[in-house]
């Protein structure tokens, strides 16, 4: 077994006893507010000061997705990648931002694709302001994300950054397209799953670590590691819509199925089962009896296993990936991030 291969085992090994999750979850929450407390909370602030900047009601609808929360992995990926190489600098501080700035446009856009009804618990900005506002607060964070890229001066990361949001807008394209047309391979899912999720992951790897003026070789590492956290991320959220504890994740259950999304889980039970989707165009058609009957089929059927074991494959990958990085609390901590995400699988 290699060096880089070692160290993801062994670092797996910590997620193997399900009741050390909570415990383990706080002891690294605290060594990160330890170590970025202060970098994190100035990101909020001006992930705030973003939100208001700007004309009425798209404030409003900014600052609504933003006041619901979220766990700023993005921006936190990006600054322990910095970190790992250099201490965090303004221009650091300044993309972490960027990052989350360009995902909450991408979900208040996903929300009128989608005709999304809720977001974190709370009604979506589209229900309260309109697909149209919506879509206009999307932009204008988008425009923030460019002007602060823009003004760090770093033409690979603004360059790199137009070349990730490309392939947000191919993988939420070719999502669209599903609509219509139900396409079951899964390698149209991961094409997906790469663009619309783990490419924004990858940026953030890549531009901590170049921001930091690491090598090219440990670049393109770290851009591994957002990736393939990013597809594990993506997992772990499709086996709670169906597998979830509501209470742990505050996410109900079947939320993407009776949107009538098309997750692995889902997929992998209509290739065992193909008569599963004629189930899945009565959901799109609004029968809620139909998303009843996928939820049991998808259980019976034991296909949740198999995408667990994927996504843990996934964050051994992101964790060996890691071994190019120098040793240290910003390393183990973004081994923590990635194991600890998986581990909510249980």
């Amino acid at each position: 077994m290699n060096r880089a291969a070692a160290f993801a085992v062994a670092t797996l090994r910590e997620t193997a006893t399900p009741d050390r999750v909570g415990e383990r979850a706080v002891r690294r929450l605290a060594d990160v507010q330890q170590l970025f407390g202060d970098d994190m909370a100035w990101v909020d602030r001006e992930l705030r000061a973003a939100a208001s900047k700007g004309l009425s009601p798209a404030t409003e609808s900014a600052t609504h997705l933003l006041d619901a929360g979220g766990k700023r992995v993005r921006p936190l990926a990006l600054l322990l990648s910095a970190a790992c190489f250099a201490p965090i600098s303004d221009a650091a501080r300044e993309l972490a931002v960027v990052a989350e700035l360009v995902h909450l446009a991408t979900l208040l856009h996903d929300d009128v694709v989608d005709d999304g009804q809720e977001r974190r618990g709370r009604p979506t900005s589209r229900r309260l302001w309109g697909n149209a506002v919506s879509v206009l607060a999307g932009d204008l964070l988008l425009t923030h994300a460019l002007e602060r890229t823009s003004e760090v001066g770093n033409r690979e990361a603004l360059s790199d950054l137009f070349a990730t949001l490309r392939r947000l807008v191919d993988g939420e394209v070719i999502q669209l397209r599903g609509r219509t047309r139900i396409d079951v391979t899964e390698a149209t899912y991961f094409q997906i799953v790469q663009d619309k999720t783990a490419s924004l992951f990858a940026w953030a790897g890549r531009t901590g670590a170049r921001i930091a003026g690491a090598p090219a070789s440990a670049v393109q590492a770290m851009g591994e590691f957002g990736a393939h956290l990013g597809v594990a991320f993506q997992l772990v959220d499709d086996v709670l819509d169906y597998a979830g504890d509501p209470q742990a994740t505050g996410k109900a259950l079947f939320v993407d199925l009776s949107e009538g999304k098309v997750t692995l889980p889902l997929l992998r039970a209509m290739a065992a089962r193909p008569s599963l989707a004629a189930d899945l165009e009565a959901v799109r058609a609004g029968d809620d009896t139909a998303a009843a009957r996928l939820a049991v089929a998808i259980r019976e059927l034991n296909v949740c296993d198999s995408v667990r074991a994927l996504a843990h494959a996934e964050t051994a990958r992101a964790v060996e990936a890691l071994s190019w990085a120098p040793q240290g609390a910003p390393r183990d901590l973004l081994a923590g991030v990635a194991t600890d995400l998986v581990a909510r699988l249980g």
